[in-house]
């Protein structure tokens, strides 16, 4: 009699410990599932930051191969002399200042 009260004193506690186990066991699961869901959140706003940084700075490119042109005055107007003396001496002509 005292035999089986200490085999079934055995047995309630392999199954306290299995179900123990089991429970742990689905805990790590559910944070592993939670963290691999946010991880992979993180890397698509990544993904998306990284494209939208890449559209800005091609965007800005562009606009910069556009900005000599818009702010650049031009190197001469017809009928009128060129206002800066280094200008036009390296273009060869003679201002008479040396």
């Amino acid at each position: 009699m005292v035999g089986l009260y200490v085999l079934g004193l055995v047995g309630a506690l392999l199954v306290l410990y299995t179900v123990d186990r089991l429970i742990k066991a689905r805990a790590q699961a559910r944070r592993l599932r939670r963290m691999s869901d946010r991880l992979a959140a993180a890397a698509a706003r990544s993904e998306e930051q990284q494209a939208q940084r890449q559209a800005e700075e091609r965007a800005g490119a562009e606009l910069t191969s556009f900005m000599p042109a818009i702010a650049r005055p031009p190197l001469t107007l017809p009928g009128v002399r060129p206002s800066h003396p280094g200008r036009s001496q390296a273009s060869g002509e003679d201002t008479g200042h040396r």
